[in-house]
């Protein structure tokens, strides 16, 4: 995260981005963090990305205490934003919810994304697809955002992270988390949820090899239909043969866009569906030590572990996210984190901090919804007491409880519009291709297609 420990310093000359009698704060410039650093702030230099370094003079008092400790409030949360790298894919999952599209990235048009991140004090920024590796300048974006400060994460289904010297070079980037996507450790249901043969393997030696370059491992898991019934044995297997794993991650099915959208009767789980294995899977990580999140389930479906839903740790902490789509949306700020709910759910006294049902698709049944009369403060105090989190330590519980009472969503920069990739004729070539190849898998498997995207002089979303 960008930091600059000298608060209320006057620039006598003129550095990046600033001019000269400028008063700054402690978060204009990059490169304050490590002793190194400042030694390089006091010596009139700074490194600015990937630019030329530029001299300046300040004068004022350093802070006391950590960087961070002079950011107002809009700066404790750890907001993480997303960029979606590409949109097309090696695999063909039944249930994506983010498929091909004609809009493709450059290195620049990435660059304006990351900047944005930077300019809003994100925490870090969450590279992802389609899949992101199909990106020939992935460890070009990826290493010009940790020089900013970025925490960099990676999500993947680990296809070519198999490869040790690609994830050398993404280490080397300054890659440091990676989630690799297994959706089951059973071969036949990943092969079919997958649309594609022999994965699995690929994905356990992506793991191996971005714990051996000393990247963090998380495992995401779309819970589905198919694998519902077993979250729990796909827990044992990775605590047996990958113990390096220690964190994992949950996301019940978006069903309302792409793929999903149009297969929900295959893959669309019931809550009930997945409610037992999911609470046995998070009881053994706890267990164990490890930590793990949830992700669209309500927690009237979480059991004890009301803490791990990611949706009230939001709610909680007041944080936000920003998604760079690479389609027609474009960009979403979203920082609002409540949904669907039944009538029952006004008497729920977990209300307020649960997000309820994810669901703008009419997959879910909100009559599988069920009021919680339980007290919600231990849930907040673990949230906020939790020592892994980056927030940890910045806001007590009293503190909380006024700034929740009076908080109001919409916080933060918006800025202007930012162009998200682009619709160029050779995106629209490859895009075609794309379809006619999906459409040939999709019919030996038995998947529905997706509408195909708008031609670009058919969008009036495009008349900018």
């Amino acid at each position: 995260m960008p930091g600059f420990p000298y608060v209320g310093a006057v620039v006598t000359s003129e550095p990046v981005g600033l001019r000269v009698g400028h008063t700054v704060g402690c978060w204009i410039l990059e490169g304050a963090q490590s002793p190194s650093a400042e030694q390089s702030v006091r010596r009139g230099r700074v490194l600015y990305g990937h630019t030329r370094p530029r001299r300046y003079t300040v004068v004022g008092e350093r802070t006391q205490g950590p960087w961070w400790a002079t950011l107002g409030p809009e700066r404790l949360m750890a907001n993480l934003g997303y960029i979606q790298v590409v949109r097309h894919c090696n695999h063909f999952c039944g249930f994506c919810s983010n498929p091909t599209t004609p809009y493709t990235h450059t290195f620049e048009s990435m660059r304006v994304l990351v900047d944005d991140f930077v300019r809003r004090g994100y925490y870090g920024v969450i590279l992802t697809g389609g899949e992101p590796t199909l990106h020939p300048e992935l460890p070009a974006i990826a290493g010009y955002a940790a020089a900013q400060g970025l925490h960099v994460r990676m999500i993947t289904n680990g296809s070519r992270l198999g490869d040790p010297e690609f994830a050398r070079a993404l280490a080397q980037a300054g890659l440091k988390l990676v989630h690799v996507s297994v959706y089951s450790v059973r071969p036949e249901v990943e092969a079919r949820l997958r649309g594609s043969e022999d994965t699995l393997e690929r994905a356990f030696a992506a793991i191996d090899n971005a714990h051996r370059f000393g990247v963090e491992v998380n495992v995401n898991c779309v819970i589905n239909r198919l694998n519902a019934d077993h979250l729990d044995h796909n827990i044992r297997y990775f605590m047996a043969k990958h113990p390096q794993v220690r964190h994992f991650v949950w996301n019940n099915l978006d069903p309302s866009m792409g793929r999903a959208e149009v297969n929900q009767q295959q893959f669309t789980p019931r809550l009930a569906d997945f409610e037992a294995s999911l609470l046995r899977a998070m009881r053994l990580l706890h267990a164990s030590g490890r930590s793990f999140r949830v992700e669209k389930v309500p927690l009237c479906y979480m059991g004890e572990f009301a803490w791990a839903s990611t949706e009230t740790r939001k709610i909680v902490k007041g944080e936000e996210r920003i998604v760079h789509f690479l389609d027609d949306k474009q960009t979403v700020r979203q920082t609002a984190w409540e949904h669907r709910y039944a009538p029952g759910c006004a008497q729920c006294r977990l209300r307020p901090i649960c997000g309820g049902l994810f669901d703008r698709g009419d997959g879910y049944d909100p009559a599988e919804l069920a009021p919680q009369f339980v007290d919600p403060e231990p849930v907040v105090r673990a949230i906020l007491e939790d020592p892994r989190d980056p927030s940890f330590g910045r806001v007590s519980l009293a503190q909380w409880r006024a700034d929740f009472s009076d908080r109001s969503p919409g916080t933060g920069p918006e800025g202007q519009a930012l162009a998200v990739g682009e619709r160029s004729p050779r995106g629209e070539r490859l895009y075609a291709a794309k379809r006619r190849a999906e459409a040939r898998k999709a019919g030996a498997l038995g998947v529905a297609m997706e509408p195909p995207v708008p031609a670009a002089d058919e969008d009036p979303a495009r008349e900018r």
